[in-house]
């Protein structure tokens, strides 16, 4: 994909209505990068230099207790960008999580200098950007909600809905406690009595789901209560 003709702009719903001399800015002042799976993207500490809004690929954004737990926040998906990058480059402040590649990543790089300027002179890019980071706020405060309230089977058979490719589901258990900040034991467990009710099938490396009904009747019968 070419970043000098400007139609990746068209994947961000948000900015296709901006005026032809800001379109040309953004082009002008960003560029398209390719990022291999498992590169460390950001990292505590670093500074935001570039807001990344993804064309290809996901991002995984987590953070780590002073215990050495890690806790998933988000993923960015294609059409999106980090919100967390938003929150750093508009407060100058440096990263207090890790963003790493989960697959190749395809993105269109925006330097500090080129997003304050784009966020001074258009009310339409401000727009993009403030929809963006109240969207993923909202799903920060379900994410608080869920740790606190929610029974960890019930998250668990969620989480596991919302990854598996088909019926597969290609994570370790480890990978799993670490998407829902929870002990690698925990979700064994779990797993195990899964596997006893007949709900899923367990192999190295990937989990495949047996009863996708069983599952989301496990999901949703805590939201409907």
């Amino acid at each position: 994909m070419d970043a000098g003709n400007g139609h990746w702009i068209d994947q961000f719903e948000g900015l296709k209505s901006l005026p032809n001399d800001l379109r040309e800015a953004l082009i002008a002042g960003s560029k398209v990068v390719d990022v291999p799976e498992g590169t460390a993207i950001f990292e505590p500490g670093k500074s935001a230099d570039n807001l990344l809004l993804l064309l290809d690929g996901t991002v995984r954004v987590q953070q780590k207790s002073d215990t050495g737990r890690e806790v998933f926040l988000y993923r960015v998906h294609a059409g999106e960008s980090c919100v967390l990058t938003t929150a750093c480059m508009l407060a100058f402040e440096d990263y207090a999580a890790d963003g790493v590649a989960e697959t190749d990543v395809r993105a269109v790089a925006i330097p500090r200098a080129t997003f304050d300027d784009l966020a001074g002179r258009s009310s339409v890019f401000r727009e993009f950007i403030f929809k963006a980071y109240s969207r993923r706020i909202t799903d920060l405060f379900t994410l608080i909600d869920d740790i606190v309230f929610q029974r960890m089977d019930v998250r668990l058979a969620a989480r596991l809905l919302e990854l598996a490719e088909g019926d597969v589901i290609r994570a370790t258990h480890q990978v799993l406690g670490t998407e829902l900040g929870t002990a690698r034991e925990v979700v064994s467990r779990i797993l195990s009595e899964f596997q006893r009710r007949g709900w899923i099938e367990q192999r190295r490396g990937e989990i495949r789901v047996i009863s996708r009904t069983a599952l989301d009747r496990l999901a949703r019968a805590a939201k409907e209560r």
